[in-house]
């Protein structure tokens, strides 16, 4: 099977690159992978090194907006792993026109390359932030969409194009969607890698509001587990919850990355919240565990602790990153 990865080169989409040419995922026959990423600020050449010597690596720089390179690159491949997407919030908020280029003009430039070229399947990556806010309960996947932020929104438009080629074209298409996700070689702009670079550099770390805001962790493995598994077992415009099972607020998840960092309360500075920011997300996962025999595997307080070591020993790879103080 020849895979193409866009966005291969960032946090989650490296992990799934990684996990398939080291036999981490063998439900995937991974014959050749191709890479197709803009190396933008998050995307890193160091995040596929373990990998990048693999004789079925390709790695192509470019933009998913360039529909030349788009189907150029895209010519030959079986299935299409669409991760590539502006997607930090804050981002967003400040500058959305980016996300609504990459996000939504980059998707529909791939779906339209996928179905010239008739590939098999399309994967479209997406997030749990597409839904808003949940008070109670967890969304399944027939909830409603009612994004709060921009990039939320243009993530919402791109999986209503995708899903839109399904059924007008009948495009082989479905749609991951995870909890917020943690690990190894995660852009220190979100909070698990953020926290934990300044904890270990001896400086503060900002925590939004009263830190009351609710989260599902979910470790970059089990991610990438749900999204092979939706890849080799998946319907046919079949939508997939990838939750993570452990909730916790702000302020819980900033209490245990202080204990792993050997840090005390005083490194938190309260900051004033963001605009629009969403109170909790949940993810009832009934579906993929019914239809994939998928549920997250790791363990957060192991997951957590392997993660915080992981950028303990490997500062060469995220302090270039930082921004000088």
């Amino acid at each position: 099977m020849r895979i193409l990865v866009t966005g291969g080169a960032g946090f989650i989409g490296s992990a799934y690159v990684r996990r398939l040419l080291t036999g981490a995922e063998p439900a995937v026959d991974a014959e050749a992978v191709t890479v197709l990423d803009k190396f933008t600020y998050a995307g890193t050449e160091g995040s596929l090194a373990p990998v990048r010597a693999d004789p079925r690596l390709r790695v192509v720089r470019g933009d998913i907006c360039d529909a030349p390179l788009v189907d150029a690159t895209l010519a030959g491949h079986d299935v299409v792993v669409h991760f590539a997407a502006e997607s930090h919030v804050d981002r967003s908020i400040t500058g959305p026109a980016a996300f609504v280029t990459t996000n939504v003009l980059g998707t529909q430039t791939l779906l339209d390359a996928a179905l010239r070229h008739g590939v098999r399947r399309f994967v479209q990556v997406s997030t749990d932030e597409v839904y808003g806010s949940i008070a109670i309960g967890s969304w399944t996947e027939g909830d409603p969409l009612d994004p709060s932020s921009p990039y939320s929104a243009s993530k919402a438009a791109a999986d209503l194009l995708a899903l839109a080629y399904h059924r007008t074209h009948g495009l082989d298409v479905l749609i991951t969607r995870g909890a917020n996700t943690y690990g190894p070689y995660q852009y220190p702009e979100k909070i698990v890698p953020l926290f934990v670079t300044n904890l270990l550099d001896g400086h503060d770390v900002p925590l939004y509001g009263d830190g009351g805001n609710i989260r599902e962790w979910l470790h970059v493995d089990d991610h990438c587990r749900g999204i092979a598994l939706a890849q080799t077992r998946g319907r046919a415009g079949g939508i997939y919850h990838l939750g993570g099972a452990t909730e916790l607020t702000n302020r819980e998840l900033t209490g245990r990355l202080l204990v792993a960092c050997g840090a005390g309360w005083e490194r938190v500075r309260p900051v004033a919240d963001r605009k629009g920011h969403d109170r909790r997300y949940s993810l009832d996962i009934t579906t993929s565990r019914h239809e994939l025999g998928w549920s997250p595997t790791v363990d957060l307080d192991k997951g957590l602790a392997a993660t915080v070591d992981w950028y303990r020993e490997n500062r060469a790879w995220w302090a270039p990153l930082k921004p000088h103080r």
